[in-house]
């Protein structure tokens, strides 16, 4: 869902506010806090006996590159910014404050910070899509048109597309996206025509790119405020879905087709109030024609961020982000989607194309290490749940993203999911630990590590210390901060940042041997054991 120097600084003074005030509050609390071991969560595992569940895509943990980032143009305002406003009437209907929205300037996909913190998340998709990319123009020139055609509310260059794709094959990333459905694509009769879509995959296969994967539109389930002609309605988006099937299979056989890609439908009180206007269910989507796809998508937001505390939109607090009633929502949203999937296409892998901590660019605290128990249990829980992919939005704009926005210095949710990408491979254990109320444990085999097993241990216990009785050599990688001010994240007490020439720090584990790990409150643990022997994660002849 959906900049001078001024704004950059208001923007880094209340993001290090909002910090300031979690660590003051002592909402994050260091792995040096005293402890109630009377009250300790105590469990076992048994590494070598995990048994296997699944396995996930190699790319199952990507980012999105909002098509707005890409062309330029009105995305969510940073915090704090005095900038103009930049309102569009279909985001008027959702009743969102005019002043939310800011010019952003396209981003550089040639920084070689950008690239470097990127490709160490590679291999991974790059989702260049969006609400904006319902209404995007392919320009057949390097530059834009001096005036936007109609039917269109945005231009992409000749020259931004061949910076997307120069951006994937240097990071090691497929790109996926969705293509225009707004009133310029379409025929006297109103019916989506593949016209401009047939000369971008022409131009993307020219110059040696690819679109892996990609989604008819963003969003459908709210197509009223998306970008769809008035009046669209689930009739209308199955006739056009088959003849973009058609045609998409003979421009592009080997490009996967995702849908529908809704979003905003978890019930109450976590849904999209059903008086918007332009809501189609799921279900009519399906039904009427759009059902015969590649993979099932959909997009999830706990939540909208407060910048949408004007709207209907459901809100959560940051007094709650760490609640279990918070990070449960995941599993909600996956619930009533997957139930989708099984009834309308029975099989077929599931993705989660689009998600972060809040709609409407994020929380003050998104990409914090406040928010990285929910990055990190979402991944896990959406991998034992089978999800085959899980796209963050976003890498570098927003509040939620991974990376800062104006300098893209990492965030605590980047390296989180650094953590991740190293030391979770794509098979999934069973832990053998039941989630509980301040403990979640999640298993993988390690990659590139033969009989290896590593552990995710996530306790957002407030006062109790976690402890697993587990056998054997083991290394551990603790995320924690301290109850002082920080804008970043700490590896077992050294603080991750990148060196004077923006090399990667060294990511090295604790060697521990003890029968007992134990786990402070509010920290994230990642154990890594590759002497664990466990047959699951063996090569199978």
């Amino acid at each position: 869902m959906h900049a001078g120097y001024t704004t950059r600084v208001r923007y880094r003074r209340v993001h290090r506010y909002c910090l300031a005030a979690l660590s003051l509050s002592s909402f994050v609390m260091s792995p040096a806090v005293a402890q109630k071991p009377a009250s300790n969560l105590r469990a076992a595992a048994e590494p070598a006996r995990l048994r296997r569940i699944g396995t996930i895509d190699s790319r199952f943990q990507s980012y999105n590159v909002e098509m707005i980032e890409v062309t330029g143009g009105a995305f969510w305002k940073p915090y704090g910014s005095t900038a103009s406003a930049l309102l569009t009437s279909n985001d008027a209907q959702l009743g969102i404050d005019t002043y939310q929205f800011e010019y952003r300037p396209p981003i550089d996909l040639a920084n070689a910070r950008l690239r470097l913190l990127a490709r160490a998340l590679g291999p991974a998709y790059v989702r260049v899509a969006g609400t904006w990319a319902n209404s995007i123009y392919f320009a057949d020139s390097e530059t834009r048109p001096a005036k936007t055609p109609d039917g269109f509310k945005g231009v992409l260059t000749r020259q931004q597309w061949r910076g997307v794709i120069a951006f994937a094959k240097a990071t090691d990333a497929k790109i996926m996206t969705s293509f225009a459905i707004s009133s310029g694509v379409r025929d006297s009769r109103g019916a989506w025509t593949p016209k401009m879509a047939e000369r971008w995959l022409a131009y993307t296969h020219a110059i040696g790119g690819t679109i892996s994967a990609a989604e008819f539109m963003n969003e459908p389930s709210i197509a009223g405020i998306s970008g769809a002609p008035k009046g669209y309605d689930a009739a209308a988006y199955g006739r056009d879905f088959k003849s973009f099937r058609v045609f998409a299979k003979k421009a592009a056989p080997g490009m996967l087709i995702l849908g529908p890609g809704s979003a905003t439908e978890t019930p109450e009180p976590w849904g999209m109030p059903p008086s918007i206007p332009g809501s189609i269910p799921s279900a009519d989507l399906l039904a009427s024609g759009g059902s015969d796809v590649d993979a099932f998508s959909y997009h999830h937001y706990g939540a909208a961020s407060v910048r949408c505390e004007a709207s209907h939109l459901p809100q959560t607090r940051l007094e709650d982000a760490l609640s279990e009633q918070w990070l449960a929502r995941t599993g909600v949203t996956h619930a009533y989607y997957a139930a989708l999937r099984d009834r309308y296409a029975p099989g077929k892998p599931i993705w989660m194309t689009e998600g972060a901590d809040a709609a409407c660019g994020g929380n003050p605290w998104g990409g914090s290490f406040i928010d990285s128990f929910r990055y990190l249990d979402q991944l896990g829980l959406l991998a034992k749940q089978g999800v085959q992919v899980s796209i963050h939005n976003t890498l570098a704009a927003g509040s939620y993203s991974l990376l800062d926005p104006e300098d893209f210095s990492p965030k605590a949710n980047y390296w989180a999911a650094l953590l991740w990408h190293r030391l979770m491979g794509t098979t999934v254990l069973d832990a053998g630990i039941p989630l509980q109320p301040g403990l979640h444990v999640y298993a993988h085999c390690q990659p590139d590590r033969v009989g290896g097993v590593a552990l995710l241990i996530i306790n957002n216990d407030a006062d109790r210390t976690a402890s697993i009785t587990l056998p054997g050599k083991r290394f551990r990688y603790t995320l924690s901060v301290t109850d002082t001010p920080s804008v970043g994240v700490k590896l077992n007490g050294q603080l991750l940042q990148l060196d004077a020439r923006d090399r990667l720090p060294a990511i090295v584990g604790l060697a521990e041997r003890s029968p007992v790990a134990s786990f402070a409150p509010r920290t994230i643990t990642f154990l890594a054991i590759p002497e664990a022997g466990n047959p699951a994660c063996k090569p199978h002849l």
